[in-house]
């Protein structure tokens, strides 16, 4: 009889995938889609004008609405996205005054509207957007400097911190297995908390820089080489192996999470040595 596979392939859509999926912002190219059957109607009646005002109404809709759903990936609360350098343009205030232009443009032109009324539909639309969406929210506390590093060097630190996260969860999606999966993530959520604090407060940034630098990318080798080699070796003993080695991982960053920023940190070096030693010895590395 065959063997049933495992139902292990499901991944969990939370983080980031959640966000950049997330239905906000969606309205806008409904508002777009009414617009379609005008255009039809334009086309069999031959009026060109009439399909030229809806169609270009059509793309500044759609427009607004790419600029929208920018805006409010921006305001993403996680470290990864105050880290970024901010968009050069408040998208979400671009967006609105673009659908207020496009509705009062269309009500002249296509509904044969007074300026007037027109004016009135435009304010209402940007009033519509300010209440559903809000403006772009640009009062971010900026990093401050410490111990020697300039607020751009520490901001740099844990931009390339964060970098290595993503490569840790890129990694993660490589691997088939549902507990894995979650136990990784907690590696990522727990590595995240420290960068966080290092945020809020950076005066433990000379201590924390092995941490953020050696350590994650020691993790990164871990998973990724386990990612490259559980396919092809299928093992148990393998799998075993790595899963000793993520609960070291975590438990080691959760006991160090709150000391890393005010201790000393040489029982996290010899931790992390002694693991690496292992998993190279175990082939995982």
């Amino acid at each position: 009889m065959p063997q049933v596979p495992k139902l292990n392939a499901a991944k969990r859509f939370t983080g980031e995938a959640a966000r950049l999926y997330s239905p906000r912002g969606l309205l806008l190219y409904f508002l777009a889609l009414a617009l379609i059957p005008a255009v039809v109607i334009g086309l069999i009646k031959g009026h060109a004008m009439a399909v030229l005002i809806n169609a270009g109404a059509f793309a500044c809709y759609c427009l607004a609405a790419v600029l929208l759903r920018k805006g409010l990936r921006a305001e993403d609360p996680t470290p990864r996205a105050r880290l970024t350098s901010p968009a050069k343009w408040p998208l979400k205030l671009c967006s609105a005054l673009l659908v207020a232009a496009t509705t009062g443009l269309l009500a002249v032109f296509g509904a044969r509207q007074e300026p007037l009324m027109a004016a009135l539909y435009a304010g209402g639309a940007l009033l519509g957007m300010y209440l559903s969406y809000g403006f772009d929210r640009r009062t971010a506390n900026p990093i401050t400097a410490a111990h020697g590093y300039s607020s751009a060097e520490i901001k740099q630190i844990l931009a390339a911190a964060l970098a290595i996260i993503r490569d840790i969860e890129q990694a993660n999606r490589n691997i088939v297995h549902t507990e894995l999966n979650r136990r990784i993530a907690k590696i990522c959520e727990i590595a995240d908390g420290v960068i966080s604090e290092l945020e809020a407060d950076p005066r433990g940034i000379r201590r924390a820089r092995k941490f953020l630098n050696v350590y994650l990318e020691n993790v990164l080798q871990v998973i990724q080489g386990y990612a490259k080699t559980h396919r092809q070796a299928g093992s148990r003993a393998l799998e075993g192996n790595f899963t000793q080695a993520l609960d070291a991982i975590e438990a080691a960053f959760q006991e160090q999470q709150q000391k890393l920023l005010e201790e000393d940190v040489f029982d996290l070096d010899v931790k992390i040595e002694v693991l690496t030693q292992q998993l190279k010895r175990e082939g995982i590395l």
